[in-house]
């Protein structure tokens, strides 16, 4: 007869049980922490290189536009003893606005000193065998060139140059203009980053050469990266992403996030090591295993009380994630709605006045044209009274679902419900053609509905449309002026006899066609 195992073995047998349940737990824990500090750590490098994208990019841009600046002026009044003496001051005031111009330079087409931002000049220096001032000469083209880092024959100074083409009147090469960007400004843009004992940053161009590196190390400028992982993963994009590579300079593999640069043709690279971004969490893990393993050998005395807890923290735990999941469903269903239209399902008033503003600011900035489309229902109120206001609501969620599915869906485009039967169209970047046709289409497919209006004298329902398009140019122009004048063109189509599309009247100084 066998004997019944005793309570002390299935006490034995329940802290066994519960120990390795609190170790699987532990581990599955650990490993989820784990997972999070890798994905904090890639949203901090993307963040480096953001930062570090937008810096570089914004400092070349301001030495570039006083560089674009230089040349204009040479090619306008030429190199006389005068124009010179202009263009001279101008540079000593550039350099001494932009920290990280070391100086500016002007070179005649054999390479020799015409003008710097130096107090003296020294006219034996001659540069016809750099490299940038070879690639101007044999290439026809104005863009900026951004040359490899070297040493400044002028300061002795490691500097990035920036140069641009001068052409004579007939087209033919006539010099170079130079900005020499401070490497050290970079250098200490890059040491403020915390990224660890060994991370690294660099800033690279888009043929594949590294113009600088954090660790710096003068065996890094110019090094050749095209058979590298990290420009192979930059290759397949040429805009920006991330991946876990491995160094060839020092082995080391790191979790690296690249950009490019909006405006020039460099990125920039921002990459922390694996196992430094782990070593808090092997601490950490360390630490809460070894407490784990205490915590069972107590298990004897508090085991059954302990699971009772954690089954009530769990079941808190999901109640609390639960809830906060239906609150943040809810937060997002009252968002969309604030900014919809209930009737149309259009962007509201409210929508469309944010995002007119925000399209507005950036056109600005980047001078880029922005168009506007009113759109009106002809004889609405007539529609309205002979139908019912309910017809009227049909044929105006009709009329939406049309423009909604022919309105462009590019970043920034945006139909909205102005007000009433009036329905707006937002165009960033779109001259007056593309406007007028994207109004044009709208109405031809609303009159091909061939929706039955008695009130009206093409015995459809159809629409009238303005057009309005805006540069906008900073202290002279408003958002307002830009809805003011598809507006007119509104009143225009519909006093021409409705069912067409009018364009705002080119009018210099205000909101008009371009």
């Amino acid at each position: 007869m066998l004997k019944r195992p005793s309570i002390t073995f299935w006490a034995t047998l329940f802290v066994a049980v519960v120990c390795l349940a609190l170790v699987a737990i532990d581990g599955w824990r650990s490993w989820n922490a784990r997972a999070q500090r890798l994905l904090d750590m890639e949203q901090l490098s993307s963040n480096l290189a953001r930062s570090m994208a937008y810096q570089a990019n914004d400092t070349i841009k301001a030495a570039d536009v006083g560089l674009a600046d230089i040349v204009e002026r040479i090619e306008a009044d030429g190199v006389g003893t005068p124009a010179l003496e202009r263009v001279h001051q101008r540079m000593v005031a550039q350099v001494q606005q932009l920290p990280q111009l070391a100086g500016l330079f002007v070179f005649d087409d054999t390479g020799k000193w015409l003008v710097n931002s130096r107090p003296e000049l020294t006219p034996s220096m001659n540069n016809a065998d750099r490299e940038y001032f070879i690639y101007h000469r044999d290439r026809p083209g104005r863009a900026p060139y951004i040359g490899v880092p070297l040493v400044s024959r002028s300061t002795g100074q490691w500097i990035i140059p920036v140069s641009r083409r001068i052409n004579r009147p007939d087209g033919s090469f006539a010099g170079v203009a130079l900005a020499t960007l401070d490497v050290d400004y970079f250098r200490h843009f890059y040491q403020s980053f915390d990224i660890g004992q060994r991370g690294a940053v660099a800033l690279l161009s888009n043929d594949g050469r590294m113009l600088l590196r954090r660790p710096f190390s003068e065996a890094f400028i110019g090094k050749d990266v095209r058979d590298t992982t990290l420009f192979q993963a930059y290759e397949r994009t040429r805009s920006g992403g991330s991946a876990f590579l491995l160094s060839p300079n020092d082995g080391e593999e790191r979790f690296n996030s690249f950009r490019a640069l909006p405006n020039y043709p460099l990125f920039v690279t921002a990459a922390l090591s694996k196992e430094e971004m782990l070593e808090h969490w092997r601490r950490d893990t360390f630490a809460h295993s070894l407490g784990v393993v205490l915590l069972a050998a107590m298990l004897g005395l508090f085991g059954k009380r302990l699971v009772d807890q954690i089954h009530r923290r769990v079941d808190a735990e999901a109640a609390l994630r639960k809830a906060r999941d239906a609150l943040e469903s809810a937060n997002r269903t009252l968002e969309r709605q604030a900014m919809q239209d209930g009737l149309t399902g259009l962007a509201n008033r409210r929508q469309f006045d944010v995002t007119l503003g925000n399209e507005f600011s950036r056109a600005m900035r980047y001078q880029h044209a922005l168009a506007f489309v009113m759109l009106d229902v002809d004889y609405f109120k007539q529609y309205n009274d002979v139908y019912g206001h309910q017809a009227g609501d049909d044929c105006l969620r009709t009329v939406s679902g049309v423009i909604r599915a022919l309105t462009p869906r590019r970043p920034g485009d945006l139909s909205a419900r102005y007000g009433g039967e009036e329905i707006g169209i937002l165009l960033p970047n779109t001259d007056m053609a593309g406007a007028h046709a994207v109004a044009e289409r709208i109405r031809q497919a609303i009159e091909e509905l061939r929706i039955v209006h008695t009130g009206s004298a093409v015995g459809v329902v159809t629409l009238s449309a303005g057009v309005a398009v805006l540069v906008p140019q900073r202290g002279k122009h408003l958002s307002v002026m830009l809805v003011e004048a598809a507006d007119q063109a509104l009143y225009m189509a519909k006093s021409a006899g409705r069912n067409r599309v009018c364009d705002a009247a080119e009018e210099k100084g205000s909101a008009a066609g371009v």
